[in-house]
């Protein structure tokens, strides 16, 4: 990894490219500590240090939320607007055109996904502000009221164009790296009060070194199962075509156990928040925030039980959901057969689809289930060894992936660049 990005660092463009990602991360870090005016801190840390939901939002939004800065809300409503428009996708049939119409379609698809952004960024800010932080604002005027949810608005609006800049004129995966930017920022934080806590003697150097070790195999198992493929063999008959000759090599097609990286986690992710966005809207003394509470937070026991299981098959689900949308068997075997390529022992045409479709389903389960356990995983740690750990197994997967997918774009970038440079 850093032989890449000193490789990548040599190369004039891909240097530009790197430097101006990291300089819209500098300015998303600053906006996470500039505060939303009018608004009593002291109140706004009470509620979120009591842990469950709101120090997860906290912790994605790299402190921002804990400290109601001007991007407390984060990235989440673009991530749960992205969501629903691909939900929308499949249930409606125009925009399921729309999104095949090449570019011109998915500039519009990336329009609608912006004003449901906005619209629903303005419902979150308004639930933060007038129901769970209302004792918060400092002067109790409606004039107060609207300044805090448009400010909180125009935050996420602003990241939503700071992730679509990085992945225009950046490396790539705007989005996915200013969630991992929020995430990383709280581990110097998290480290430290590891440390406090084990001067004071509230936990042990036994239980720290353990966990430090776990901690080193769970990456490498996340690293080692995002990396895994299940590799097809194809053979290409031989054609002759003129006077030429084609076909005739073995080759394959690579199917991954994690096909869909960690984009189902992202998404269950912003699913499970969205009781926690209603609770905010309707108070946490109301029905159903008592009931969000008790039973949908991982600050409760019977709440961590549910909130696992309910992670888990959302996790399941969207790991089948996104590689459907990104690997379809239908297209895969007809090309094959139009290029004379078939798998060894199976005929081409329709049980070449069930073939792929057996092997995919297979995997993705496994995959799924893997992503699914290393989320959960941290919580049952954090029982067992007393740790407060902040950093869990959602953030643990996003950092894990995201760096190796800018890795491999920023290594796809050198590889074009190496290919126009032999073309000249």
């Amino acid at each position: 990894m850093l032989e890449t990005l000193r490789n990548a660092w040599k190369i004039p463009d891909l240097r530009s490219k790197m430097t101006y990602t990291f300089l819209m991360l500098v300015i998303f870090r600053f906006g996470a500590v500039i505060p939303v005016p009018g608004i009593n801190l002291d109140v706004i840390r009470s509620v979120v240090d009591d842990g469950g939901i709101l120090s997860m939002f906290d912790m994605f939004s790299g402190g921002a939320f804990g400290n109601m800065t001007i991007f407390a809300l984060g990235i989440m409503p673009y991530i749960t607007a992205s969501i629903i428009m691909n939900l929308l996708t499949i249930a409606i049939p125009s925009l399921e055109q729309l999104a095949k119409e090449g570019e011109e379609g998915k500039k519009k698809m990336a329009q609608y996904t912006r004003y449901g952004t906005v619209i629903l960024a303005i419902i979150q800010a308004t639930g933060i502000t007038v129901g769970l932080f209302r004792g918060a604002v400092l002067d109790q005027t409606a004039f107060s009221f609207i300044t805090v949810i448009i400010t909180l608005t125009a935050g996420t609006a602003f990241l939503m164009w700071l992730g679509e800049q990085i992945t225009e004129n950046g490396i790539g995966n705007g989005i996915s790296l200013i969630i991992f930017a929020g995430i990383i920022s709280g581990i110097p934080g998290g480290i430290g009060n590891t440390f406090g806590l084990l001067q004071q003697g509230e936990i042990s150097i036994i239980a720290v070194i353990a966990f430090a070790i776990i901690a080193v195999v769970i990456v490498a198992g996340v690293v080692y199962i995002t990396e895994g493929k299940r590799k097809i063999p194809v053979q290409y008959a031989k054609r002759v075509v003129g006077r030429k000759m084609y076909g005739g090599q073995s080759s394959h097609i690579p199917l991954k156990v994690n096909q869909s990286g960690v984009i189902p986690v992202i998404f269950a992710m912003s699913l499970l928040a969205f009781p926690q966005t209603l609770m905010l809207v309707f108070g946490q003394d109301s029905a159903l925030g008592r009931f969000t509470t008790t039973w949908l937070s991982p600050a409760t026991t019977q709440g961590a039980i549910v909130y696992t299981l309910m992670s888990t098959i959302l996790i399941v689900f969207f790991t089948y959901f996104y590689t459907a949308v990104t690997f379809n068997p239908v297209e895969v075997a007809n090309n094959m057969k139009k290029q004379g390529g078939f798998i060894p022992g199976i005929r081409p045409g329709k049980p070449t689809v069930e073939y792929l479709n057996k092997v995919l389903n297979r995997i993705t389960l496994a995959g799924g289930l893997f992503l699914a356990l290393i989320a959960a995983l941290p919580i049952v740690i954090s029982a067992v060894f007393n740790l407060p750990i902040a950093f869990g197994g959602t953030a643990l997967l996003i950092v894990v992936g995201v760096s190796l997918e800018t890795v491999k774009q920023i290594e796809a970038q050198m590889l074009m660049r190496h290919y126009q440079g032999f073309l000249k």
